[in-house]
């Protein structure tokens, strides 16, 4: 077996791609089974979305009582977030937020979106200026999604992090030992700056309720829900050992696969926006997208086309020409062009509509419950 590295920081895999029943292994996650799927569908009379059927979100940890306290009356909130390093979302990043927007409207709960400017300030290259440029930028894209502005409070670390939540943030942070920073992140006391030793803090504390006063209430305890790829577990796995020591309910996730890169052998083992050709971004047009494409492995041009064609009899029918030797390789691209600009072509429509007095609604510290 390759190597295979899967953290919030990193993800490369070799020799056949992403071993996803390894990292379920490695991080003691479950897999979503069809019962769980099914009880989904039947507590919020929703179908469940592709992205559940078809496996891509396929792993979890404690949604069982997530759906028990829901079954009981008692709501939870949604949390996610994004790192703004580019000017725009990319496909990858569109499906964490296509389908939590799908869990707001199925359980008809409150939202909270982290915009971790900071941690791109320390990461990366780009002053905290530019980190939150970029922000506000994204968070319009993610708007696009078509989230519902009385139920869902976005957030710039740069901007919001006070009271409550670093209340918290320094609560965590006096438990987590350099030790257990370095061994989750693999961060190196030699060369890594203290800001990447303190930043989980700040990830992890939105994850309790208690950091929203002014969105959830005085000290209300809710249960949470982190809809997130899963490179991101390693940030929940700490806030779940810290839950008990904050006397906090343990944080629940529903934990998708990678969107693969455009690019033939390209060992990243993901869409990333640091690799531009390898993505495709909300901002694209149709002749970029055709462009980017015109390169794509098989493999790629199969799992967009699982992805983002919703219909299952479609998908099939696709699949099956393709091994039939009906539909060529460059048929699948033309059509996969067409599907993928209809999405990003619909998403920039709706994105002229958020100007900033929009965003700064979204953006407004207000009760959301």
């Amino acid at each position: 077996m390759g190597e295979q590295v899967v953290t919030p920081y990193s993800v490369s895999a070799r020799n056949g791609g992403v071993d996803y029943a390894r990292i379920v292994s490695d991080f003691g996650c479950k897999l979503i089974d069809p019962q769980l799927i099914q009880r989904l569908e039947k507590l919020t009379n929703k179908p469940a979305h592709p992205f559940l059927r078809r496996g891509i979100f396929f792993a979890h940890r404690d949604l069982e009582s997530i759906l028990d306290a829901y079954e009981q009356g008692h709501k939870f909130f949604l949390y996610t977030g994004r790192g703004p390093s580019s000017e725009s979302l990319h496909l990858g990043h569109l499906v964490q937020f296509m389908f939590t927007k799908y869990l707001q409207d199925a359980f008809d709960v409150p939202l909270v979106i982290q915009l971790s400017d900071d941690e791109k300030f320390i990461w990366k290259d780009i002053s905290q200026e530019e980190c939150q440029r970029l922000g506000r930028n994204n968070a319009k894209d993610i708007i696009s999604c078509g989230f519902r502005l009385e139920r869902t409070f976005i957030f710039s670390n740069l901007d919001y992090v006070s009271g409550a939540l670093f209340d918290n943030v320094l609560t965590i942070s006096s438990f987590l030992s350099i030790n257990a920073m370095s061994a989750v992140f693999g961060l190196n006391a030699e060369t890594d700056v203290l800001g990447k030793l303190l930043y989980p803090a700040v990830q992890i504390a939105p994850a309790f309720s208690t950091s929203f006063n002014d969105v959830f209430g005085e000290g209300i305890k809710m249960r949470c829900l982190i809809p997130c790829a899963i490179d991101q577990d390693p940030y929940f796995r700490l806030s779940r050992d810290l839950a008990p020591r904050l006397k906090l309910y343990k944080p629940a996730l529903i934990e998708s696969r990678f969107l693969p890169s455009i690019q033939a052998g390209d060992d990243s083992g993901k869409m990333s926006a640091s690799s531009p050709n390898s993505a495709i971004f909300v901002t694209d047009t149709l002749e970029e997208i055709k462009q980017k494409l015109a390169g794509a492995a098989v493999e790629s041009v199969l799992a967009y086309f699982t992805f983002f064609e919703e219909n299952d009899a479609v998908l099939e029918e696709m699949k099956a020409d393709f091994s039939s030797g009906k539909r060529s390789l460059e048929d699948l691209k033309n059509d996969l062009s067409k599907a993928l600009w209809e999405v990003l072509e619909n998403l920039q429509q709706l994105k002229a509509e958020v100007d900033d007095k929009i965003l700064s609604e979204f953006m407004r510290p207000r009760l959301i419950r």
